[in-house]
């Protein structure tokens, strides 16, 4: 009797462990599902976004070319015959454009058409015959086939943001200056070519005359200020902290307002850098050097923490055969313990200098957000960075400006690629596993 029991007992638990065990493993399952499907909404999101980027953004690195015919007349350009340098670079090329077009469109003769004809080249035209005559001036009293920018309706029309089929009244050319283009084209004087302008240029007014790298030579020349002022100070900093600072409340201080620090937005640290640095020290203000400090602030928590997380990986071990075979603490750390730690460290750098490359808002807070045409040749000149020129290019009106904010972002993003890769590849390849 008390065996049939037991049996009945027995059969009842494994019943229940049975059941116990289904309902775990179709919760474990649920769990993967549910995991698996949040990284695919992840990676689905990020295709879309990257999707929406690339597709606005990969036209602003084609431009389209007008081929134009112009007399480089001595008469406008040199009148005092002398090829003086001021003299020539100060010429009316608008004219010699506008004579041109003039003689490619010679039935218009209306004002306004006159203007809308005007508008099929470029704004910014002028200045490359402008270097073209001070390159060569031997091109005085010549003719000669020069490309320049198309303006910013003909670019887009070329593009395809413009619907010939839609009404008149709706598009952003009319059908008469349809007409010119499509004899331009016909006349093989329509071109789209890869747009050097766009990563040799500064900014400007003119989409199709704008370009990223006076933005770019200013975030070289502020990373560079910050990774000179902040690696070195995070190093030793966090080698102080991790090996030699006594164990009391204030050591615990700072190492809870280090922490704390690296939580705070970066807006504020903009507010610091224009109290100090500018109003104060009297930093030259929408300068690199005074970005460079500005992000070196903030940039230096994430730094010590990622050097003290890569020197407490270094075993104990490391330390106890340096000590037992005579060297003292200083030789130990710098000759045993660094060296091994040195791999973290520097991932943890290019980690703070990737994301120093794409801060904006602290930027803004100490004037670079100007518009600055002018390429920077040093840290005292005023410049912006990439993220800001992002910024700018995203608030102005004209469509050029659209697809030339996704390409900059497109840039910007194979920056940080390339930066977070070096760090990965510097970890995997150097980091020794305990």
């Amino acid at each position: 009797m008390n065996s049939e029991v037991s049996q009945v007992l027995s059969k009842r638990n494994l019943d229940i462990v049975n059941a116990s065990l289904k309902r775990r493993h179709a919760a474990e399952s649920r769990f993967r599902l549910y995991g698996l499907l949040s990284i695919g909404a992840g990676i689905l999101m990020l295709v879309i976004l990257l999707g929406s980027i690339f597709g606005k953004g990969y036209r602003a690195f084609s431009q389209t070319y007008i081929g134009l015919d112009v007399h480089f007349d001595p008469a406008v350009i040199d009148p005092e015959g002398l090829r003086n340098p001021e003299a020539l670079a100060g010429a009316d090329y608008n004219a010699l454009l506008k004579r041109s077009l003039g003689e490619l469109f010679p039935e218009v003769t209306d004002r306004q058409e006159k203007r809308a004809l005007n508008r099929l080249v470029s704004g910014g035209a002028a200045y490359s015959v402008r270097d073209e005559v001070l390159a060569h001036p031997e091109l005085l009293g010549g003719t000669s086939r020069l490309w320049v920018s198309a303006g910013p309706d003909v670019d887009m029309l070329e593009k395809g943001y413009v619907d010939r089929d839609a009404a008149e009244a709706e598009r952003i050319m009319k059908d008469r200056e349809l007409g010119w283009v499509d004899k331009l084209k016909a006349d093989g004087r329509l071109e789209r070519r890869f747009n050097v302008k766009f990563f040799t240029a500064g900014d400007s007014r003119d989409p199709e005359q704008a370009g990223i790298w006076g933005a770019l030579m200013g975030s070289l020349y502020t990373v560079l200020v910050t990774l000179v002022l902040s690696l070195p100070i995070g190093v030793a900093a966090a080698i102080y902290l991790e090996e030699f600072a006594p164990r009391n409340r204030w050591v615990d201080f700072i190492e809870v307002n280090i922490n704390n620090l690296a939580a705070v937005p970066s807006i504020v640290f903009g507010l610091l850098g224009l109290a100090v640095f500018i109003n104060f020290f009297g930093v030259p203000r929408s300068s690199p050097l005074v970005g460079g400090l500005v992000l070196t602030l903030m940039t230096l928590p994430v730094i010590i923490i990622a050097a003290r997380s890569a020197l407490k990986s270094v075993p104990p071990s490391i330390r106890e055969a340096a000590m037992g075979i005579g060297a003292s603490p200083m030789q130990t750390v710098f000759h045993h313990v660094v060296p091994l730690a040195m791999p973290g460290m520097l991932t943890g750098a290019i980690i703070g200098m990737s994301r120093a490359l794409g801060e904006s808002a602290p930027l803004l807070m100490i004037g670079m957000v100007a518009f600055i045409v002018d390429i920077p040749h040093s840290i005292f000149d005023p410049a912006t960075v990439l993220p800001v020129q992002v910024y700018l290019w995203a608030d102005s009106p004209e469509r050029g400006f659209v697809e030339r904010t996704s390409a900059a972002i497109l840039v910007l993003l194979a920056f940080l690629i390339l930066m977070n890769g070096t760090a990965v590849y510097l970890r995997r390849r150097f980091e020794r596993r305990w």
